[in-house]
């Protein structure tokens, strides 16, 4: 097939990472690309992949390893709860096994099917997936994504096993990003939200700003004598802001080398993020209980100006919870001033305070209408399949600029 539009019922694989990463935060941001394409009338497999090293996240041990045990589990249980029961399968190639549902369809499935969109690049290309014509890419951690490419040749080739690429740094593609180029063509795209799992409920001005975030995810990346940074390097020039203002500020903070003392000596509040993501349900009340979102980006998002916007801070939105968060370049693509602000120093971080609270219900408004308008899953994904399926494919192993 080579053309589409959203009235054609497409067979989709769609390549994420819930049983590795079952978390609630992660497991909404590949789902909701589930969720949005079975909406749209696609017939669509989720399969996920265990990759060729340890990558299993056990929350209940604290360990990583490869044992898929758990995650297995949690993600019977999430697909049971969106009756999509039947709609998944997990490749296990450290003992060259199938597990889930859909286990002895997947393979034809992948044989036959129109797409494959493989979220954050995160699963290898196997010779079931590789089978796929059309295999799109979807980068979500751009710069760090692109560094990585030309810093690692077996990175790169894994992306050169796809022909198409997508990525959440919607600045790359205008030219308006300092993202070093690698040799493959980024078009833009976004978080889906699948709007009618994030229904809004009553506001809480005297909840606290909260956010949940990584301190350091892993090592910080350089590129021609330029170092792209982490949270952790971001977060300092904002840690005096709970003694600025009579809010409560709150962290749910992962990362063994986060300054949890310092930082609650600096006014912050800090809670257990294995507590609210133990699943997407205490993760989404989380989000409900909080008055806003407050985070900062990553210093290499800020930096190169890629135009990242979280997939969580969308979700804040869509439960119509305000979002302040840190310049990325996002402010071209997204509205901001109501419902959503952009900050680059303390002093526009505090008038963003302000402004939330000059009419913090107008804004929680305003905030469900952002994504509404910006992030609904039926505009997000029905633009990203019908680009996928009308483009010219890229030979990313020939692309060659970058290597």
């Amino acid at each position: 097939m080579t053309s589409s539009s959203t009235t054609d019922r497409l067979r989709i694989v769609l390549l994420g990472y819930i049983i590795r990463g079952p978390i609630g935060g992660m497991t909404w941001h590949h789902l909701q690309y589930l969720l949005g394409l079975r909406a749209l009338g696609h017939n669509v497999l989720f399969l996920e992949d265990s990759d060729d090293f340890p990558s299993c996240y056990d929350p209940s041990r604290h360990v990583v390893d490869c044992d898929a045990s758990y995650g297995l589990k949690y993600a019977d249980s999430v697909f049971r709860r969106f009756n999509l029961s039947e709609k998944w399968a997990y490749y296990d190639a450290h003992c060259d096994s199938w597990h889930g549902p859909a286990l002895n369809d997947a393979i034809p499935f992948c044989k036959e099917a129109d797409l494959l969109i493989n979220v954050s690049g995160v699963n290898p290309l196997r010779d079931w997936t590789r089978s796929t014509e059309r295999r799109a890419f979807v980068d979500t951690d751009p710069v760090f994504t692109q560094i990585a490419h030309l810093n690692n040749e077996s990175k790169y080739l894994r992306a050169a096993a796809h022909n198409l690429f997508f990525s959440f740094g919607e600045s790359i593609s205008r030219g308006e990003a300092s993202v070093p180029q690698d040799g493959f063509r980024w078009q833009p795209t976004r978080q889906p939200i699948f709007l009618d799992a994030w229904q809004t409920t009553n506001t809480i001005s005297s909840a606290p700003l909260t956010t949940v975030m990584q301190w350091d995810s892993y090592p910080a990346a350089e590129y021609q004598g330029q170092r792209y940074d982490l949270k952790s390097q971001s977060f300092a020039d904002f840690a005096d802001l709970p003694r600025m203002r009579s809010e409560v500020f709150e962290i749910a903070l992962g990362g063994h080398a986060a300054p949890r003392e310092e930082l609650k000596g600096h006014g912050w509040q800090i809670t257990d993020p294995l507590l609210v993501s133990r699943d997407p349900w205490t993760y989404q009340e989380y989000l409900r209980q909080s008055k806003a979102e407050f985070s900062v980006a990553k210093q290499g998002y800020v930096v190169s100006r890629c135009g990242w916007f979280s997939e969580r801070s969308a979700c804040y939105l869509a439960t119509g919870r305000p979002v302040i968060t840190q310049e990325t370049g996002f402010s071209d693509h997204l509205p901001t001033g109501h419902g959503l602000w952009a900050f680059s120093d303390p002093p526009s971080a505090l008038a963003a305070l302000d402004a939330l609270n000059s009419g913090y219900h107008k804004h929680c408004r305003a905030a469900r209408d952002i994504a509404e308008a910006c992030f609904d899953s039926s505009q997000v994904l029905s633009s990203l399949v019908n680009r996928a399926m009308n483009a010219r494919l890229q030979d990313g192993r020939s692309s060659g600029e970058a290597k």
